[in-house]
């Protein structure tokens, strides 16, 4: 659905870089706790990133632009951006944000080759002693092709998912992604939810967190998108899930 709202301008910023301490604590958060945690594209706009705080969303923080503006955030690898701008995996960047934002986020996500099944698990393992050593907890993207027996060995404690794929894979997917995290008590983590059908996908998965695009960069969004991720839903485990915060 198309929206009738503009881009808001980005703002200047000083060049102070922000590392706030990982709210990750080695317990993986649950529906119990309250909403979905919402993670938003990091953007530069005074805006928006007061809506955001207000409504206690979270960064996701690419090597492209490594500012944290304060938030809780998460680091993600930049394998999106060089997929959808026809660009090779860069290593360097990611190496850089790593050594720089890894230790104070709540997850890194490791390098994946978009929709590329197993040679992105194979290289997302390749990276996965590095990205542990730099940061509390990882995130092992599961793309087109994959099945939850291709990376139940590698999940546990300090290694959740993150569904990322083809929108049509990911969608049809979700449901086992969401009960092999709940199945191993890890994180899942959902990429790229930018509409209120596709949160309350996520809530009936029974995920832990998600991202997108649509609240940074046009800020009318955020209402609904946050409306929809504090409502009530019962997902197939039969718990009642996202409810409200005590005040």
């Amino acid at each position: 659905m198309a929206l009738a709202c503009e881009k808001e301008e980005a703002v200047d910023h000083q060049s102070t870089m922000l590392h706030p301490p990982g709210t990750h604590t080695g317990r993986v958060p649950d529906c119990l706790d309250g909403p979905l945690l919402a993670y938003a594209s990091r953007t530069g706009t005074r805006r928006t990133l007061a809506a955001l705080r207000k409504a206690e969303w979270r960064l996701l923080v690419s090597p492209s632009c490594l500012r944290t503006e304060g938030f809780s955030y998460a680091l993600d690898n930049g394998a999106w951006s060089s997929y959808t701008q026809g660009r090779p995996f860069d290593h360097q960047s990611f190496e850089k944000s790593l050594s720089r934002l890894g230790r104070g986020g709540d997850w890194t996500v490791l390098p994946d080759i978009v929709t590329g099944g197993h040679a992105s698990l194979e290289l997302s393992l390749r990276w996965m002693r590095r990205v542990l050593d730099a940061s509390p907890y990882a995130l092992l993207a599961v793309q087109d092709g994959l099945v939850p027996d291709d990376v139940t060995p590698f999940l546990g404690k300090r290694v959740g998912i993150f569904v990322g794929g083809s929108t049509a894979w990911k969608e049809a997917t979700l449901p086992q992604w969401g009960a092999l995290g709940r199945q191993i008590d890890c994180w899942v983590h959902v990429g790229r939810i930018n509409s209120a059908r596709r949160i309350r996908l996520c809530q009936l998965a029974g995920v832990t967190s998600f991202d997108g695009s649509s609240v940074s960069r046009y800020s009318c969004t955020l209402p609904l998108l946050d409306h929809a991720r504090n409502q009530c839903c019962l997902f197939p485990g039969g718990v009642l899930c996202n409810m409200p915060k005590k005040q």
